[in-house]
C-alpha cells in the first residue's frame, strides 16, 4: 500500500479538529461576552464552555493562550463588518468603536485584562497579542489621519504616528474608565478630541 493511500484520515481527522477548536472558540466568545474574564481557571471555563478540562487544554494550552484566541476571534468578525468604513477619521472610527463595545463590556474587559497581563513577566502569548495589536492599530490610526488631513478634515500641523498613538491612548482610557463607572464621558471626550484635531476652518 502505498504511503499516498494513507493521507485522508490524517486531513479528515484535522479537519474535525479544527472544526471542533472553531466550536469551543465560538461558544467561549459568548461566555466572555457575558461574563468578562474574570481571572478564572481554565477549568471553571471549560465548564461554562461545555466542555472537558483536557479538551480546552488540548485546543489552547493555556488560560492565557485561550483569552488571546476568543479576543483575536472576535476582534476578526468585527473588522469584517461593512460599517468599518476607511475614510473615517480616528476619531469617528473611535466612536463607532465605543458604541459597538457597549453591546459587549464582557470582551472589552477581556482585552483590558490581557494588555495588564502582557505587562507582567512570563505571559509571552498576551505580549505578543498587545504587542502586535498596538502596532497594526497605530499603523491603521496614522494611515486614517494622513487620510483625512489629505482631505482637508484633521489639521496638517500634526504627526499622523503621535495621532495615533494619542486616539488609542484616548480609546483604552476611556474603555477603563468605563468599566469602572459607566457615567464616564465618553463622548463629550471624544467630542473635545475631535475638535482639537479638527483642521481650522477658511
Amino acid at each position: 500500500m502505498s504511503g499516498d493511500e494513507h493521507q485522508p484520515a490524517p486531513r479528515g481527522s484535522y479537519a474535525k479538529g479544527v472544526a471542533r477548536r472553531q466550536e469551543i472558540l465560538d461558544r467561549a466568545i459568548e461566555v466572555f461576552a457575558q461574563r468578562g474574564s474574570d481571572r478564572t481557571s481554565l477549568r471553571a471555563i471549560a465548564e461554562e464552555v461545555g466542555v472537558t478540562h483536557a479538551a480546552l487544554k488540548h485546543y489552547f494550552g493555556s488560560l492565557e493562550e485561550l483569552l488571546v484566541a476568543v479576543y483575536q476571534e472576535s476582534e476578526r468578525r468585527g473588522d469584517d463588518e461593512p460599517s468599518a468604513d476607511q475614510d473615517e477619521t480616528p476619531v469617528e472610527a473611535l466612536r463607532r468603536w465605543t458604541e459597538s463595545n457597549r453591546e459587549v463590556q464582557g470582551l472589552v474587559q477581556l482585552y483590558s485584562t490581557l494588555v495588564a497581563t502582557a505587562l507582567e513577566e512570563g505571559h509571552p502569548a498576551a505580549r505578543e497579542f498587545a504587542t502586535s495589536r498596538f502596532a497594526r492599530v497605530r499603523a491603521d490610526m496614522a494611515r486614517r489621519v494622513r487620510h483625512s488631513q489629505e482631505a482637508g478634515r484633521i489639521r496638517a500641523d500634526v504627526d499622523p504616528e503621535a495621532v495615533a498613538a494619542l486616539v488609542i491612548a484616548a480609546s483604552d482610557g476611556l474603555q477603563t474608565q468605563w468599566l469602572l463607572d459607566a457615567s464616564a464621558p465618553q463622548d463629550a471626550a471624544l467630542a473635545l478630541l475631535d475638535q482639537l484635531l479638527a483642521a481650522p476652518r477658511a
